[in-house]
């Protein structure tokens, strides 16, 4: 290995009994591991946080398996890269397409994959940090097994600094006393690639000799040097004495956990100190606005309709400005939130609504209330008796709407508050006793 590569790719596994971590997919007697074993590995998409294995596992398929492997990074490839791999494929047999970051690929590059994973003239390895669910088109992601890999816990992390503290060729050379690991392990946020880069970079720290491989003194020019990391070195050299944070990383996931509970919650203290540490470490400012977004809709609906139009034009005022100015933006509208009335029966229903689809399957909608653009709908008596709301009292008139099996399901209970009292009243007045209210 190049000693001038940096110490994550210098020690990247070559086999499953080297890597660390992810036991549950590649220890012994688990799925993957034993897929690899027989040689019959299904395409899939491995998704989880930056530096937890991904194109690690990648590799490794395609050395144990001893297959052509094609490379492609979905940030610098399209549509053209993509069929020339599978015309290559189609001269050679079980090869293997890794695509890193796969969820940037748009509708029509994932499709370009569809006939070749479909037909087995490549087995597809796609790499993602995003939810596949959202991010990769149902008809490829039905055509793959996904397997979700976890951050690194500290044991799987500290494993990992012996290991390559002992092992590299270039790092052995050193006199290393892995004294304190907190601040590695924190900043690392269980990726493992930042975790090796910033211990690299902590044993390349001042004092440098003159020659160097990458920062790392040469072996053959002196005696070996002592290096003790402390987390105050860590932190020093990371210049990481602001609050950790890590976009791409647990952090990222439980932090802004913490921020909607904050709003939810009705706590706008909790809510401002969680949006700025976000803020402090550099979160995107559109997924934060999006999230409050949702919010507004799922947790306060139409018990304050104006945090639903607050929210929207926070996310486009956000949109225009950007940092640093946004944060005065985003703290009106995560206080607002926070400190408005809550409901979420909005949200209950729709989610009951999808569960009477579910369980009723494609109820037949009622003849009145169908469409009826040609003379044979109309002959098939579609709209016949619909009665049009503005031509009656009050603008209403008390006819069926829902399908006659379950005619009188309550989906929408409005929720205790002022704003939805009222409407709970409104809907008396105009269902009586039909729907309970």
């Amino acid at each position: 290995m190049n000693p001038d590569s940096p110490l994550a790719e210098r020690m990247r596994p070559n086999t499953l009994d080297d890597l660390v971590g992810q036991q549950h997919l590649t220890g012994k007697g688990s799925i993957l591991r034993t897929a690899i074993e027989n040689g019959k590995i299904p395409s899939m998409i491995l998704w989880g946080p930056p530096g937890t294995g991904k194109t690690t596992i990648a590799n490794i398929i395609a050395h144990t398996l001893n297959v052509p492997f094609y490379q492609l990074s979905a940030i610098s490839s399209g549509v053209k890269d993509v069929r020339e791999v599978i015309e290559a494929a189609k001269q050679q047999s079980k090869a293997i397409l890794f695509i890193d970051e796969i969820h940037r690929f748009n509708k029509g590059q994932q499709d370009a994959l569809l006939g070749a994973v479909e037909k087995g003239t490549i087995t597809l390895i796609g790499a993602t940090t995003e939810n596949p669910s959202f991010e990769v088109n149902s008809a490829l992601l039905s055509r793959c097994q996904v397997y979700v890999l976890k951050p690194l816990d500290e044991k799987d992390l500290i494993q990992l600094l012996k290991h390559v503290i002992k092992k590299d060729e270039v790092l052995k050379h050193y006199k290393i006393d892995l004294k304190e690991t907190t601040a590695l392990i924190n900043i690392s946020g269980g990726d493992a690639r930042k975790l090796l880069n910033l211990l690299e970079l902590v044993i390349a720290s001042p004092p440098i000799p003159a020659r160097t491989a990458i920062g790392v003194p040469l072996p053959a020019e002196r005696e070996a040097e002592e290096r003790t990391i402390t987390d105050d070195l860590v932190m020093d050299v990371a210049q990481k004495r602001i609050a950790i944070y890590d976009k791409q990383g647990e952090q990222h996931y439980d932090i802004i956990s913490a921020f909607i509970k904050s709003m939810r919650g009705s706590d706008p203290n909790a809510a401002v100190y969680w949006l700025a540490r976000m803020i402090e470490g550099g979160e995107d400012v559109k997924f934060i606005a999006r999230r409050m977004l949702i919010l507004a809709s799922e947790d306060i609906g139409n018990a304050n309709p104006n945090a639903l139009l607050l929210a929207n034009a926070t996310f486009d005022a956000v949109n225009k400005i950007g940092y640093p100015e946004s944060q005065l933006i985003l703290s009106q509208c995560a206080v607002y939130l926070a400190s408005s009335a809550k409901s979420n029966s909005a949200t209950m229903a729709i989610g009951n609504a999808m569960g009477a689809v579910k369980e009723h399957g494609d109820l037949s909608v009622p003849l009145h209330i169908r469409n009826a653009p040609t003379r044979l709908m109309k002959d098939l008596d579609y709209g016949k008796g619909y009665q049009y709301s503005h031509s009656f009292e009050g603008n209403f008139s008390e006819q069926e709407y829902l399908p006659e099996k379950i005619s009188g399901t309550v989906f929408y209970d409005p929720g205790k508050n002022a704003r939805e009292e009222e409407l709970r009243k409104y809907l008396k007045s105009r269902w009586k006793d039909k729907y309970g209210y």
